[in-house]
């Protein structure tokens, strides 16, 4: 069975990740029966500031409005089995771990989860206070999965892209996709000091 994909994109700073996940499943069109893509305006504020682009017009799924409860995944019967949102600000964090449904990303994180299927969550905030930690642990005992953006360094990343493809790829594999990708112990160039 092919994927159907939810991905929504929050105010939270990170637009390149999901630039990169976005330009990703796209590349992956092969393993995809739907991808739909719900964006705050603030996502897009922070796209168009971070990434000095426009370029998430351009791309060639569905996008849905944070009010269209029309949406196929406002619904368990949509069949959507994964959702990722990425970046995730603690404010959706927050309001998915209380089960506050008050837009279509809520309310689809809260299909996805009643419905037990893959919650991705790649939280993007720097530290933690204890409210966040308490919300991710809400959200991993409900059956998500809390994907920090972190980079990882030991594919040598060479810049800010490869950095963030770190994350990105992990996020991929979370979802269940194949994909060509740096592995630890692949690559026998990297060798221990």
């Amino acid at each position: 069975m092919k994927h159907r994909i939810v991905v929504a994109v929050t105010g939270a700073s990170g637009s390149i990740y999901a630039r990169q996940l976005l330009r990703k499943l796209q590349a992956a069109h092969a393993q995809l029966d739907q991808v739909a893509v719900v964006m705050t305006e603030n996502a897009k504020t922070v796209w168009e500031t971070e990434l000095r682009d426009e370029d998430y017009k351009q791309l060639p799924f569905r996008f849905y409005t944070q009010q269209d409860f029309h949406a196929p995944f406002a619904s368990g019967s949509g069949r959507f089995n994964t959702m990722i949102i990425c970046p995730c600000s603690m404010g959706t964090l927050g309001r998915i771990a209380t089960g506050i449904s008050n837009d279509l990303i809520t309310r689809a994180a809260d299909v996805v989860l009643k419905e037990r299927r893959k919650l991705i969550c790649v939280v993007r905030e720097t530290p933690y206070n204890l409210i966040h930690i308490k919300n991710m642990e809400a959200v991993t005992m409900a059956g998500g999965i809390i994907c920090p953006a972190t980079p990882s360094f030991y594919s040598l990343p060479n810049s800010l892209e490869e950095m963030a493809a770190t994350v990105v790829d992990r996020i991929i594999d979370l979802a269940g996709i194949e994909q060509q990708t740096y592995r630890w112990g692949s690559d026998s160039n990297h060798q221990q000091d």
